[in-house]
């Protein structure tokens, strides 16, 4: 069992003025479902804190602008984000916020910094992205606005305008290199995201006690022959359950699951997960909102 050496940044307040008004901190999913969805987009959600966002993946494509719009998500007011590894679903949309972001620089539609969080492989996966597909005149803003700033494993860093401490860790995936984050929220509350893979016990101490748990779902236990999730190295409903109990969580979100069963997976997913969990499960749809209390 590990337990990283801690690495504390704080970060600026990219150059907004804070902001006065207390609002409880919300869970906004983007996306919920796995990389060949099609009925759904891929998993991706952002935390909402006062006017502000802190995004975390961004799917496979430029849909993360219509996820975004269709929540009424003023980008404006998203500052900070996260890429957990270098998957299709999970970084290619992340060009399209960059495009978008720079184009409102360009235009003077946006005000202060950009900063994207990420593990080495993914920044040279961006940087290279940028390099070949933006214009000249948004590339410009890579450096300059736009930051794409590598983190290691045990590092913390402080979000002053989400009023949240973020601390980075290796979910020690079996496929390609990916991070996970444990969150202090302003309010008390814990949440911890564990990425898209099966859990690793040797991550137990970082994630243990969470008061909410981003756990991916790939299907129900009952349908692990159709889907088959751990030829993938994903788990089952069945599967996190057991897990929240083992790690003592409170709350229980799950996301990252096939798309053939939309009309119930909601009511099946959360009903097979409760067989070994007492706490709150919680299967959002694309779009819905989760106080995070």
């Amino acid at each position: 069992m590990r337990i990283p050496i801690l690495i504390v940044k704080t970060v600026s307040n990219n150059g907004m003025d804070e902001m006065t008004e207390e609002k409880n901190y919300e869970l906004l999913m983007l996306g919920t479902g796995n990389a060949m969805v099609t009925n759904c987009y891929n998993t991706c959600f952002a935390i909402q804190y006062n006017a502000n966002y802190f995004l975390v993946d961004a799917g496979g494509g430029n849909g993360i602008l219509r996820q975004m719009e269709q929540a009424n998500m003023n980008i404006g007011n998203l500052h900070d984000m996260f890429v957990t590894h270098g998957h299709t679903d999970h970084v290619l949309g992340a060009i399209w916020v960059i495009r978008k972001i720079a184009s409102m620089m360009e235009n003077n539609g946006y005000e202060g910094n950009f900063t994207i969080y990420c593990h080495n492989v993914v920044k040279k996966m961006l940087e290279t992205f940028c390099e070949m597909m933006l214009t000249t005149k948004l590339l410009r803003y890579i450096g300059e606005r736009i930051f794409i700033t590598e983190v290691r494993d045990g590092e913390q860093i402080e979000i002053q305008n989400m009023n949240m401490k973020l601390f980075f860790f290796d979910i020690l995936s079996t496929k390609a290199k990916q991070f996970g984050f444990r969150g202090e929220l302003g309010n008390g509350k814990v949440i911890t995201c564990l990425g898209d893979e099966s859990f690793n016990i040797a991550c137990y101490a970082i994630v243990m006690g969470s008061d909410w748990l981003l756990s991916e779902a790939f299907c129900l236990y009952e349908d692990k022959e159709r889907f088959k999730p751990y030829e993938k190295h994903h788990s089952t409903a069945l599967d996190a359950g057991r897990l929240a109990s083992e790690l003592m969580v409170k709350n229980l979100v799950l996301y990252h699951t096939e798309d053939k069963t939309l009309d119930t997976r909601k009511e099946r997913y959360t009903k097979e997960a409760k067989e070994n969990f007492r706490g709150n499960v919680y299967v959002p749809d694309d779009l819905e909102t989760i106080a995070l209390d």
